[in-house]
Formats: structure tokens, sequence, C-alpha cells
């Protein structure tokens, strides 16, 4: 089944929204000015508000999410009356944020249409609607104002803040600015400033806006539902686009319109358009999207983690393969800058074929959600699995019962040493090291489920694949590297060592053994490549590319002028060490360079 059904070309993230009140909406006026980072200031400010689930005898339990561009307070409906909100697959009893365990705080933005102080409030020297007039306003504003609520509410600091898209940029504000206030920060599909691909759409969309004929009469119904049209499109990835309309592709819904419906992904255009004039305000568009463009963490990584630095807070970043809008390489810019600043942080790029909009979609809040769930919920229990059994199908030789390479590697690496696991499957090792010492313990792994395993466990890890350069990482940033039952299953034997010694001063890698007798033994009896009870997988389907004995692993070291310093020969079958190589189905080997 794919991920995007035409079951409906209609359906989407916003198809239950409308424009009628919010019974659940709470308001504080806030008398004291607000001084506005660009100039001016506002005399008082007024916030719109939705509160989910009780806050606890603590107070230590709020989660503040702060929303998208066209978002509002209404994250999720709060009873089976209530019309659905913006991220109900998300936020809710039983959900990813789980309202039966959190405090969950919802603000409309400072400059927003929905309850909190925007165009469409009275502005206090004329007696009418600020309009065009409302002062421009920037993140680090309304993050403020957002601050201000959460102190209102009596909370000291929030278990963690999480945005996606435009509300991943005030998330990060949160991480950096007001980082005693929050214990983490959960970035979903954003970047630290805007491309300027993107920074075109909202340009467009507001010379839109603002070339309406009807814009001075604060109505510009048409340059609206254009500017929402446009950006629309952006939210859907070509894939997602194809499927959406391809099959329907001459045959429009009949929606009443004055825009072209000649096709069906004009009809729906149309339609989205036209809906949205009815629930938001044309200014409150224009003067949320400048705060946007005008949002600038920094333009390279060494910028980014100068910004970042300050932050004392846990990390998580997600981003999604598909996502032309805030792309991939956005978030993996905030990841890399956060490691640049040794401060803990997680990302996984979850595949997935619908473009920006798939952080709001149920297609896959399991991804997303699973491991905004783990990371939540990490902030005061212990990791759920500390025994370090794991299996590493994907990469094993040998599938024994318990990792008795585990146990070893633990010996080599010691006390209060920082240490990066490459491949580090679901977080097996990196769980047995936590509790042991505060020192830097951080995973990288590609698979995407194993990732999202090692955020349950409270496993910081990076997803990356070990075939790339491991550019994030600095000369000499960990005690110990390890690599344990991987080397065969990459293609660039060299340039991953070559990494390994860069970053780490020692290296403990687990090799495993071709040259055991039982792999020999059956080979000369059967003549085929060995297979049942040892390899488990068929000479045709195997993540095993690599095919070396010990000595072959020592004479790479020797003409790579590597140092071993330590070999640890086992038989992980009898879960024991032995003395011969042939007797070692893997070899654990302590290496380092000279520098």
């Amino acid at each position: 089944m794919t991920e995007i059904e035409n079951a409906d070309i209609f359906a989407g993230s916003d198809e239950c929204r409308s424009g009628t009140d919010l019974p659940f909406l709470q308001t504080a006026t806030f008398s004291d000015p607000l001084a506005l980072e660009l100039g001016g200031a506002l005399s008082s400010v007024t916030v719109g508000y939705e509160t989910y689930g009780e806050l606890n005898a603590a107070r230590d339990n709020a989660v503040l999410i702060a929303h998208a561009l066209t978002g509002d307070s209404h994250v999720a409906k709060h009873n089976d009356e209530d019309e659905p909100g913006w991220w109900d697959c998300f936020v809710g009893p039983g959900k990813a944020v789980d309202t039966n365990r959190y405090f969950v705080i919802c603000p409309n933005c400072l400059g927003g249409c929905r309850g909190t102080t925007g165009p469409g409030s009275t502005n206090p020297a004329t007696g009418e609607p600020y309009g065009s007039a409302f002062p421009d306003i920037t993140f680090g504003d309304i993050v403020a104002v957002q601050k201000r609520l959460v102190d209102h509410l009596g909370i000291a600091r929030l278990r963690a803040v999480i945005g996606g898209s435009m509300g991943g940029q005030q998330a990060q504000i949160w991480g950096t600015d007001y980082t005693d206030s929050t214990g983490g920060v959960v970035l979903v599909a954003t970047s630290p400033r805007l491309t300027s691909q993107s920074l075109a759409f909202d340009i467009v969309g507001r010379n839109a806006i603002q070339s309406d004929p009807n814009f001075a009469a604060g109505a510009p119904a048409t340059g609206l539902a254009i500017a929402r049209m446009l950006g629309h499109i952006t939210y859907l990835s070509s894939e997602a686009m194809n499927r959406k309309f391809e099959s329907t592709r001459n045959a429009p819904r009949d929606v009443e319109t004055d825009f072209e419906k000649l096709f069906s992904v004009g009809s729906y255009l149309a339609y989205k358009g036209q809906k949205f004039t009815e629930r938001f305000d044309a200014n409150s568009y224009c003067a949320i999207t400048l705060a946007m463009d005008r949002f600038d963490m920094g333009a390279t990584v060494e910028q980014l983690a100068e910004r970042y630095a300050p932050s004392k807070t846990r990390w998580l970043v997600m981003s999604f393969t598909s996502d032309w809008l805030f792309p991939p390489t956005q978030s993996q810019q905030i990841v890399d800058a956060l490691v640049h600043s040794q401060i803990p942080v997680s990302y996984c790029n979850i595949q997935s074929d619908c473009g920006h909009d798939a952080f709001l979609l149920p297609n896959n809040v399991e991804r997303y959600g699973g491991m905004t769930a783990g990371f939540l919920a990490n902030f005061d229990t212990n990791p759920t699995a500390t025994d370090g059994e794991e299996t590493h199908d994907h990469t094993s030789i040998f599938h024994p019962q318990r990792r008795l390479d585990y146990e070893r590697i633990l010996d080599q690496i010691g006390d209060a040493q920082s240490v990066l696991d490459l491949g580090c499957g679901t977080g097996g090792l990196l769980c047995r090291l936590e509790g042991t010492s505060d020192i830097r313990l951080c995973g990288v792994e590609r698979d995407e489920a194993s990732v999202q395993e090692c955020i349950r466990r409270g496993v910081d890890v990076v997803q990356g694949d070990l075939n790339e350069p491991l550019d994030r990482f600095g000369d000499g940033e960990f005690d110990c590297v390890v690599l344990s039952r991987t080397l065969q299953a990459v293609f660039d034997v060299r340039g991953l060592l070559s990494e390994m010694l860069r970053i780490g001063r020692r290296c403990v890698v687990s090799v495993p053994n071709f040259g055991y007798h039982k792999l020999q033994e059956q080979f000369r009896q059967t003549g085929r490549m060995p297979e049942a009870a040892l390899l488990h997988h068929k000479w045709y389907d195997t993540p095993n590319i690599r095919v070396l004995t010990l000595s072959d692993f020592e004479a790479f070291c020797t003409e790579h002028a590597i140092t071993i310093d330590k070999r640890v020969l086992l038989d992980s079958e009898q879960g024991s060490e032995v003395d011969r190589d042939e007797l070692a189905d893997m070899a654990i080997f302590v290496l380092h360079r000279e520098a």
C-alpha cells in the first residue's frame, strides 16, 4: 500500500480545520509593554492558547508546542464533540505527546489571528485594527510572548518544546535563548533559516496579497487564496503530487470558484485556497511569513555552532527525505552544529514520499511520533532496556545468544571515556555504558528502526552511513571510537578506519574471522559457502561483502601504519576467549595511529 491514497484527493493535513470559534481557547493579557527586536513596542499583549492534560504537582510535565505558519492554538481536539486539531494524530491521550502524561500548552503566535495580538487587534493609538500597520515582528518576539505565558502558568522549566516547520524555528530559540527553561527541544521538518528558494515562495505569496485591489480595504481574498495555493504546492513532493492527481488528471472536482479548474490539481488548489480565506487573516499571513523570512540562526555550521553553544538542553531533530521546502540537508546542518558544540542530539531522516506535509500526516506518525515519545519519556525515566543484548542482524556474521564481544569491548574502554559507537544498532553497548559516568556517549546508525529504538532507550544517536565521511565529528573528539561487527559490511574499509583513527584517540574494532575452523570445515566438506547455523545468509543475499581472516586484518593494519595495541580472540559460540586464530570466530582489536 502506498503512503498516499487516491481515495480523496482533497484530503490533507488541514482538511478538518475551519474558522469557527475555538471553544477551549483561553487568553492571558500582559500589560507590561513588549519591546520589539526591530524597534518599537506593543503596549500590551494578549495571547490565546489551549491546554491539554493536567499539570502535575512537581510542575515538571509541561510540553509547549509551537505551531507552523497557518496553525493556531487548536493542536488537537479536547473531546469527542470537539473539532480535530491540526496535529491530532500526534497529540492526545495515548498518542506520541500523551496528554494523559503531559500538560500540553499550545499558544497562538504573536501576529496571528486566533486569539493573540496581531493585525486584527485594536491599535490603541487609533482605536482601529492595526491591519497592515501592525509592527514588524521576529521569532524572538514571538517566543518572548510564549515565555511570558509559561511564566504566567507558573512553570519554571518545560519538559520540552516541540515544533514542526516554522514551529521548529521557534523551538530553536527556546533551546538557545531560554535554555534554562526547557529540558529538551524537538525539531521536525525545520531549518536554521529559509533557503533562497523557500524565501522566494513567501515573497510571491506576499506580493499576491499586497497586489490584490482589495488589500487596502483589508479583504484581499483573491491574493490570500493564491498565496495559499502556492504554499500548498511546496508542501507536497513531486511523487505525492503524481499519486494524488495523475489518475484523475483530467477529471477536476466541480468546486465553486473563479480560479481555473481545468485539471484535478487546479480544482484542488482552488478549493484549498478559498477554504483558507475563511479562517486566516491576510495581514497575519504577511506579518508571520516576513518574521519567518528574517529568521536566521546562521548560514554555516561554524556560525550555527556559535549560536547553539549556550544550549544546555537535549535535542531531537527529524527531517523527511522528500521534503524540498525544508530539505534534510538543513536539519543535518543543525545536527552538525550541535555535535560540534558537544550538545546532546539525536537525528533521523525519515523515509517518506509525502513531502513537507509529512510531519502533519498520520502516514508517518508511527515513526516521528515514536521517536518523540521515546525522547520525552527519557527525561524522567531510566533507559527502557540496559541489558545490552543485540543481534545486529543486518551486519553480524554470527548470531550468538549474547554479545560476548560487548563484554570484552567494555573491558577495553575503561572508565570515564567518551565513546562514539559506529553502527550502534539499537544501542546495546551504549546502554551498558550509560550510568557509569557523565562522559559523552553517542551512536551512529543507518537503520531507521534502530535509530528509533536507540532514542526510546535514551541513547543519543545520529543517523548516518558509515560508507560516507564522518565530517560532523572533529579530530580527537572522542576518547574511544567503537566499530562492532560491522567491518565486513562496509564498502570503504580504508576510509572508515581512517575516519575512526582521526576522531578517536583509540579505536576498538571487533572483526569476524572467516578463517574460523568450523567455516573452513564446512567449505571443505560441501564445496559450498557456509550458511546454516553460522552465516545465516545465502551467498547471493548477504550483507557480508568482505571475507577476511584475522591475518588479513593484521596485514592491513601493518600496510596502513595502524598500531595494534591489543587483540582478544573469542569463540562466541562457546562464550570464551581462545588462544589460536583458527579457534576464534571473531577478535577484538585495540588500535591507534601516531599523529
